[in-house]
């Protein structure tokens, strides 16, 4: 099993989508990366030498952040954000969509689920 930048790549997968299990790599850099140290994209992860490992490992040195420098990255860029007082820092301090996306009846996922409304309570109080 394939250990590439603190991540346990799948054995199984093509080494094309077995390097985007990796934070901060897609399908394009996968490719980039494979073309760069000289692997063929439909090689399964398990049938990588040591040698090819060591390949891709030294590219992504090069390349720079993924996995925990590139997450610290974005959260240090998210807390800037919070503390100069900015619009998209106090979008993402209240936990609402910082992109301009509409609220009055979308973003459930960035809201949480629904807070039951009044009518609601009136109705539960009645039943009983």
């Amino acid at each position: 099993m394939a250990r590439i930048a603190g991540v346990d790549l799948p054995p199984k997968k093509r080494a094309e989508i077995g390097l985007t299990y990796i934070y901060g790599i897609g399908r394009t850099r996968a490719l980039s990366i494979l073309m760069r140290s000289g692997i063929d994209p439909a090689t399964k992860i398990k049938d990588l030498t040591e040698e090819e490992t060591s390949k891709i490992r030294q590219i992504l040195e090069e390349e720079g952040a993924v996995e925990g420098d590139l997450r610290k990255e974005t959260a240090m860029n998210i807390r800037r954000l919070i503390e100069v007082g900015s619009y998209r820092g106090m979008r993402h301090r209240r936990s609402l969509p910082a992109r301009g996306q509409r609220t009055h009846t979308n973003a459930r996922t960035r809201k949480g689920p629904r807070k039951g409304t009044v009518t609601n309570k009136k109705k539960a109080m009645s039943k009983t």
